[in-house]
């Protein structure tokens, strides 16, 4: 499936994520923002409580949650709901808005070059 948004100059190609090792989900340190009702929904589907799930897959930053990272390798990360031997997202379906968004950031609009190192299913327009 090809996914277009309005103000990008990229499209991306869905069918292309299978030749992809996860660059999305792997790579330098950083935030995997989720907020309060992506938590309740993530227990859920998890089948575990929110306090066990803060407790073993988040981290707070300031008022906010991010979920936590795996290093893999000096300044190499991956998600901690990234399954490095199947290479795709364990919880793909209450992944968060951040991951559901990508690869329509704002970032990106100033920084195409970056997305297109990235992730093999960009496509110029």
């Amino acid at each position: 499936m090809i996914l277009k948004e309005s103000g990008y100059n990229y499209c991306f190609d869905s069918s292309e994520c299978g030749n992809c090792k996860g660059n999305c989900c792997i790579g330098e340190s950083g935030y995997i923002w989720i907020n309060m009702q992506e938590i309740e929904r993530l227990s859920k589907y998890l089948n575990i409580t929110l306090d066990e799930l803060r407790v073993k897959y988040l981290r707070k930053i300031g008022y906010k949650y991010s979920l936590n990272e795996i290093k893999i390798e000096e300044n190499n990360y991956a998600c901690t709901f990234f399954d490095l031997e199947k290479r795709q997202c364990s919880i793909y379906e209450a992944r968060p808005t951040q991951c559901r968004t990508f690869p329509f950031w704002d970032y990106f609009k100033n920084n195409e070059e970056e997305v297109y190192k990235e992730c093999p299913a960009i496509k110029p327009l």
